[in-house]
């Protein structure tokens, strides 16, 4: 076997790796059907986002369950080698409430409007207990001199789990696709 062959197919399988795993599309979950509960998904998506958007963060921590979250922001360099160092940890919903209040009263950042646009919504697994889902997000940063540029790009893995008629966050990774974050690290993403 020639060396371009072997490389191809070393290529090949490794790609294969990395297909994702999904849900079965006719899956039921706490009595939605599977195109119920992607839609579900995908409204609480749309919720956190326009949360964030509208600088409504102090409803931020409300998306996430109130015992046991986690929240972090991390790059995806510090994942593919399987370091744990995050960006960005919390994981309590009181850390959350934490970060914003120190947000909006003990630190002083220049005013950006952010907009978060999140696709490819995909359901990876779903258990009794909760929802594995990977979405893919961009956000963009308008300064105050009226300058848009992309702020992050890269994907959210969530835990979702249903809870008193809501779904709510269990976990909320965020892997960033580069550690060269050109602003501070201020609101959630």
């Amino acid at each position: 076997m020639s060396s371009s062959s072997l490389l191809s197919s070393q290529s090949a399988a490794s790609r294969k790796d990395k297909v994702l795993a999904l849900a079965p599309d006719n899956f039921t979950w706490h009595g939605y059907s599977a195109l119920e509960t992607q839609l579900r998904v995908e409204r609480l998506l749309s919720r956190y986002v326009a949360c964030i958007d509208d600088d409504a963060l102090e409803r931020w921590p409300e998306f996430f369950v109130a015992e046991g979250c986690h929240y972090e922001i991390i790059t995806r360099e510090n994942v593919e080698r399987g370091m744990p160092l995050a960006l960005v940890f919390c994981n309590s919903q009181g850390m959350l409430v934490d970060r914003i209040v120190s947000l909006r009263e003990a630190n002083i950042y220049p005013q950006r409007w952010y907009r978060h646009i999140v696709s490819n919504v995909l359901i990876q697994e779903a258990t009794a207990d909760h929802l594995a889902v990977q979405s893919h997000y961009v956000v963009l940063q308008t300064r105050r001199n009226g300058q848009t540029s992309i702020f992050s790009a890269g994907k959210y893995k969530d835990r979702i789990v249903f809870q008193n008629g809501e779904l709510k966050f269990a976990e909320k990774r965020v892997v960033v696709d580069t550690h060269s974050i050109d602003t501070l690290l201020v609101s959630p993403i």
